[in-house]
């Protein structure tokens, strides 16, 4: 996972850490286990890479990394 993570330093990314826990943010740097992110306030903050389910790169726009939901037909 880390060296995954590695891979976006500097580009902008969302982090699912299971439950609600939903974050968006540039990552900075990766170092010990943590992962360093900046969000779209120039706030700083820190997410434990072993907490982390998925992460992806953040595309245009501001949606949200995660499945579509779509109706059922009967």
């Amino acid at each position: 996972m880390r060296e995954l993570l590695a891979k976006l330093v500097g580009k902008k990314i969302d982090v699912f850490c299971g439950g609600s826990s939903s974050l968006r943010g540039k990552l900075v740097k990766v170092d010990e286990g943590v992962a360093h992110m900046v969000d779209e306030d120039d706030q700083m903050f820190y997410v434990s890479i072993e907490r982390i389910v998925v992460f992806s790169e953040t595309k245009s726009g501001e949606q949200r990394a995660g499945f579509k939901a779509v109706g059922f037909r009967h």
